[in-house]
C-alpha cells in the first residue's frame, strides 16, 4: 500500500459512518509491535502472558511445578482488570489448539484403516490427536484447590461476550465439556437444606432464588421448615455452594396458584396425610455452568428421597411459571385480546377473553416447538426430563413478575414415574405429552 493509500485509508476511517477495522487475531497482536487503542495487553505483554500459559502445561514440568504456575498465572488474574482478562481468554481461546496437520494426519490413518483390524488404533490415535493442549492447562487450573471455583467464575464473566466476539467460542465449548465431566452426577451429593443449616449457606437461597423473590428471612424460614422440604446439589470442590436446589411443598392436592404456598401463615400440612409432592421452585445458581445438566438427576434423586420418607407420596408435580407466553402471545395474538388481557385479574369466568387466554396458553405449550423441542425454557426442562402438561391454572402468579411472563397463568407438569420413558419418547418424535383436559383447551 503507497503513502497517498494508507493516509487516504486513516481519513476515511475518521467520517461519520465510517466502519472500524476488524479486531486483530492474537496471532496478528503477537507478531506486532505496537498495540491498538482497543487492546489492553501489548505485543510485548501478551507474549510474556502467552510463555506463562505455555510454561503451565511444559511437558518436562512436573504436576507440582505446574500447578505452582497455574496459581501465579490465578493470582495475576485477581488483580487484573476485565480487558485484561479478556485477553487472557483470547489467548487460550485462539493458542491452545490441536495441530491441525497432526489431525490432518491422524484423520487419513483412520479413514484407512476402517474396516481393518487396526481400526480400533486407529480410531484412538484420532480421538488423541484433536484433543487440544487446552484441555490440558484447563485440568492444571482444576488441580488447584481453588482452580475448580476459579476455572466456573471465569467462565461465567465471559459469557455476556461469547454473542459479540466469537473467537471466544473455542475456550467456551472446552470449558463446558471438562464441567460436564467434572460435575457428573456421580461426583454430587444431594443435601437437604434447612433453617438450621449454617446462615451463609441459607443466605445463597436467597441470592440465587430465580422464580420467586425471597422477601425476608421470615419469608426463607418457611420455605425450610414443616411442611416444606428443599435440596441441593454439592460437588466437594465447591462447598457450601449449591449448584441446583429446589423448593418442595407437601400437600394433599396439586397446588394451583403460588400465593398459598408462600403465605406464611398459611396453616401447614399434615405430613402424615400429605399425598402429594409440588415442586414449586427450580434455581440454577452457577452462570459458568451453563449447558451442564443437573435438574433431571436432581429431580429423581428427591423424588426418591421424599419416598423414602413419606412413603404414602404418590403425586409429584410441579407449579410452574411460563416465562415465554407473553413474548409469545405478542408475537402471534389479536391485538384486541392483547389489549384485554392487559386486565386479566379482572376478567370473569365466563369471559371469552379469559377463555381465549387459556386456549392460546395450552397451543403454545402443546405445540410450540423449536428445532424438535419445546419453545417454553421451564417446558423444554419438564418436559425433557419426562413430565407431561397436566393442567394450566389462571391467576395463579398474581405477582408483578407473573403477568409481566403469563398475564398471570402458572402450569402444573405431572411427573408419572411410570411414564417417564413413555413421555420421552413421545417428545423425541416431536410429540408433546400434554393431559386432555388442557388440549381440551384449544381454540
Amino acid at each position: 500500500m503507497t503513502p497517498p493509500d494508507w493516509l487516504a485509508q486513516g481519513v476515511s476511517l475518521l467520517r461519520p459512518g465510517a466502519k472500524a477495522a476488524r479486531p486483530r487475531t492474537t496471532m496478528e497482536r503477537l507478531k506486532a509491535t505496537l498495540r491498538h487503542d482497543e487492546e489492553a495487553m501489548s505485543p510485548r505483554m501478551l507474549r510474556q502472558s502467552l510463555k506463562d500459559l505455555q510454561a503451565i502445561v511444559d511437558p518436562l514440568v512436573s504436576e507440582v511445578e505446574g500447578g505452582r504456575r497455574a496459581q501465579a498465572m490465578m493470582d495475576w488474574y485477581a488483580g487484573a482488570s476485565t480487558p485484561q482478562r479478556r485477553d487472557l481468554w483470547l489467548l487460550m481461546s485462539e493458542r491452545f489448539v490441536a495441530d491441525p496437520e497432526h489431525v490432518k494426519e491422524a484423520q487419513a490413518q483412520f479413514a484407512a484403516a476402517v474396516g481393518t483390524p487396526d481400526e480400533a488404533a486407529a480410531e484412538v490415535l484420532y480421538r488423541r490427536a484433536t484433543v487440544s493442549p487446552r484441555r490440558r492447562l484447563l485440568q492444571r487450573f482444576s488441580a488447584n484447590p481453588e482452580g475448580v471455583r476459579f476455572l466456573v467464575d471465569m467462565r461465567a464473566e465471559f459469557q455476556p461476550q461469547l454473542k459479540t466476539d466469537k473467537r471466544l467460542l473455542a475456550l467456551d465449548v472446552e470449558m463446558e465439556y471438562m464441567f460436564s465431566t467434572w460435575f457428573d452426577v456421580g461426583f454430587l451429593e444431594l443435601q437437604r437444606i434447612t433453617w438450621d443449616s449454617p446462615a451463609s449457606l441459607v443466605e445463597k437461597l436467597i441470592k440465587y432464588e430465580a422464580v420467586h423473590d425471597i422477601r425476608s428471612w421470615s419469608d426463607v424460614k418457611n420455605r425450610l421448615d414443616s411442611d416444606r422440604r428443599c435440596y441441593g446439589f454439592f460437588h466437594p470442590r465447591l462447598p457450601q455452594e449449591p449448584l441446583i436446589f429446589v423448593e418442595v411443598a407437601l400437600m394433599n392436592e396439586i397446588a394451583t396458584s403460588i400465593t398459598p404456598l408462600l403465605d406464611e401463615s398459611a396453616a401447614p400440612a399434615d405430613l402424615d396425610k400429605a399425598t402429594t409432592a409440588i415442586f414449586y421452585s427450580i434455581s440454577n445458581t452457577q452462570t459458568g455452568l451453563k449447558g451442564v445438566s443437573f435438574g433431571d438427576s436432581l429431580i429423581k434423586h428427591v423424588v426418591e428421597t421424599l419416598k423414602h420418607e413419606f412413603p404414602r407420596l404418590k403425586t409429584f408435580a410441579t407449579l410452574s411459571p411460563i416465562p415465554g407466553l407473553r413474548a409469545w402471545l405478542s408475537k402471534n395474538a389479536p391485538a384486541e385480546l392483547l389489549k384485554a388481557w392487559e386486565r386479566a385479574d379482572e376478567l370473569p369466568d365466563g369471559a371469552p377473553e379469559r377463555r381465549a387466554l387459556m386456549g392460546w396458553a395450552a397451543r403454545y405449550l402443546g405445540d410450540e416447538l423449536k428445532d424438535g423441542r419445546p419453545l417454553d425454557p421451564v417446558a423444554r426442562f419438564h418436559l425433557g426430563n419426562g413430565a407431561c402438561v397436566e393442567r394450566l391454572n389462571w391467576a395463579a402468579d398474581p405477582s408483578a413478575k407473573g403477568a409481566r411472563q403469563s398475564f398471570g397463568l402458572m402450569v402444573n407438569y405431572l411427573y408419572d414415574l411410570k411414564r417417564l420413558d413413555k413421555h420421552r419418547a413421545l417428545l423425541a418424535q416431536g410429540k408433546i405429552p400434554i393431559a386432555k383436559a388442557v388440549r381440551e383447551l384449544y381454540l
